[in-house]
Formats: structure tokens, C-alpha cells, sequence
């Protein structure tokens, strides 16, 4: 792609990379051989994106292709995008869920390490990495988490859930992993970035406890953990949110229960704020995925 200027930007479609980050090692880093461009620099694993082609999974196609990227082994949390009207680069932002050695596969890397994020500054970084690291670095420690009250949400869609609540928990589940991949808009959860991938816990009660968990065949990459709850379900949900929002987390709980909503209020002291999203909110969102067939 060239700029009426003259620059030159890799990928018709745009580009993208992706920034894997191990909470005990730091951030995999790339560094450039001397031919590329600004070689010698370090950057991320990425390239050009394929038509048709998310900047989620050019990012992790790209990192798998030049850095032996094991399937399943990074989850998506956020992405930041560099638009220049005739081209963007997107940064997706990964969690390891699966940790693993990088391999250099391709011609274009001299390195490939595993870098403590405090000493990512000290490196010469390639320029639009440099650019972007500040901002990166910021949100690194900011992890949305979304806790889902399953029987309210199923509740309040007629499609005969009374009749079997574990499969229709079941069909929440898929489209909550569908939702959670694409990912959701910045200015829906009020957070910088362009785009978030959250963490959603689904949690069940009664007949709906029977419905299965990605987990249980070996599906780390599923964006849905399913949490059974032992007895009242609203106990459960303010237990989840309350563990999460202590570790940290941006937590929202999605519920049109407003007893339940006045028991996450009061959590925002425990710790990370905890937050409440109606149902509405929610099924809105669903409907734009299963419109669009992502």
C-alpha cells in the first residue's frame, strides 16, 4: 500500500501483530534482521492480513507462522489499531494460556525472547512500537471480566428454555464465546483500546448446572468458563465477582436482578470496581453477532 506521500505500508488488507503476554516471563518481543524494515529494531511477530480476515486472527496466524505460536496457547484480550485512513495496524493483546517456547520459522528474526515489561524501554524498538508501548503498557494490567446470571439471561428470551434450561444455557455459552472472540466495542465498556476480549464466566444453577464445559475436553481457548453453582445461584455470582474484583479485574456482572445488582454494588470496596450491566445490554450485542454471522 502507498500513501499519496510515498510511504509504503505492508498489506493491502492492513497488518497486525500480536503482543503475548506471560505474567511471569514479560512480553514476546521479535528482533528484526537488518534487511527488513528499521532492522536491528525489536518489534512484534505480525504481518499482513488476509482478506476477509480478523485483526485477531491475522495476528495469531502471523505469530504462529514467524513464532511457532502453539494453538490454544494465547487468548485475546484487547486490540489497539493505528488508522491511517489508507491502511491500520492493529496490536492484539494476548494472555498465555498455555506457556511456550518461541521458534523462529521464518527468515525475518534474529531473536525471539521472552522480555520483562520493565525493561522493554531499554531495547531499540522499532518506531511505531515505540510509539505504541506507553499506551500498551498502561492498560497491561487491566483484565475485564464479565460475569454472566445465566438465569436471568436466559429467562428473559421465550425460546422454550422451561423446557430444557441446560441446552438453552448451552446456547447462551456459544454465543457469549462467539461475542467475547469478536470482541466488544471500547465505549461499551467505558475503557481505552478499540476493542476488548473479556474473560466471561457463565454461571449456572439447577437444571441449567448440567450444561457442558469447554473446559472439561480440554478447550483453554474458549472464552466462557462455566461455574455451577452448589446452591442459590445469586450467592455463587457475588462470590465470582467478589474473587475477581479482589484479583484486580474490571468485573462486570450482567443481571436485571435488582437485588443481586444492590449485593455488586457493594463489592466495589473489595476491591477492583465491580459493575452492572442490564440484560438488554447483553442480548443486544448477541443479536449484532448472530446478525453478522461472526
Amino acid at each position: 500500500m502507498v500513501a499519496p506521500t510515498g510511504e509504503r505500508y505492508w498489506g493491502r488488507y492492513g497488518a497486525a501483530g500480536l503482543l503475548a503476554v506471560d505474567r511471569e516471563r514479560g512480553v514476546l518481543l521479535q528482533h528484526r534482521v537488518a534487511w527488513s524494515h528499521h532492522g536491528g529494531t525489536w518489534a512484534l511477530p505480525g504481518g499482513a492480513l488476509h482478506e476477509g480476515e480478523s485483526a485477531r486472527e491475522g495476528a495469531i496466524r502471523e505469530a504462529q507462522e514467524e513464532a511457532g505460536v502453539p494453538d490454544g496457547s494465547v487468548r485475546a484480550r484487547f486490540e489497539s489499531v493505528l488508522d491511517l485512513g489508507i491502511w491500520s495496524y492493529t496490536t492484539v493483546v494476548a494472555d498465555v494460556v498455555e506457556p511456550f517456547e518461541p521458534v523462529i520459522s521464518d527468515p525475518e528474526s534474529l531473536a525471539l525472547q521472552w522480555v520483562p515489561v520493565d525493561e522493554v524501554d531499554a531495547l531499540p524498538l522499532h518506531p511505531g512500537f515505540a510509539a505504541a508501548w506507553p499506551q500498551l503498557r498502561a492498560l497491561l494490567d487491566v483484565r475485564p471480566a464479565v460475569v454472566i446470571d445465566a438465569a436471568n439471561v436466559v429467562g428473559s428470551v421465550p425460546d422454550g428454555w422451561w423446557k430444557d434450561r441446560a441446552g438453552a444455557t448451552g446456547r447462551l455459552r456459544d454465543g457469549l464465546d462467539a461475542w467475547a472472540r469478536r470482541g466488544i466495542p471500547a465505549e461499551r465498556v467505558a475503557l481505552d483500546s478499540t476493542r476488548w476480549h473479556p474473560r466471561v464466566v457463565l454461571v449456572a444453577e439447577g437444571a441449567a448446572r448440567e450444561v457442558s464445559d469447554p473446559a472439561d475436553s480440554g478447550d483453554v481457548a474458549c472464552a466462557v468458563q462455566i461455574v455451577r453453582a452448589p446452591a442459590a445461584g445469586d450467592d455463587a455470582i457475588v462470590a465470582v465477582a467478589a474473587e475477581h474484583a479482589a484479583a484486580g479485574d474490571r468485573v462486570f456482572v450482567v443481571t436485571s436482578d435488582r437485588g443481586l445488582a444492590a449485593r455488586i454494588d457493594a463489592l466495589t470496596g473489595v476491591g477492583g470496581p465491580a459493575e452492572v450491566r442490564s440484560v438488554r445490554w447483553l442480548l443486544d450485542q448477541l443479536d449484532d453477532v448472530s446478525r453478522s454471522g461472526v
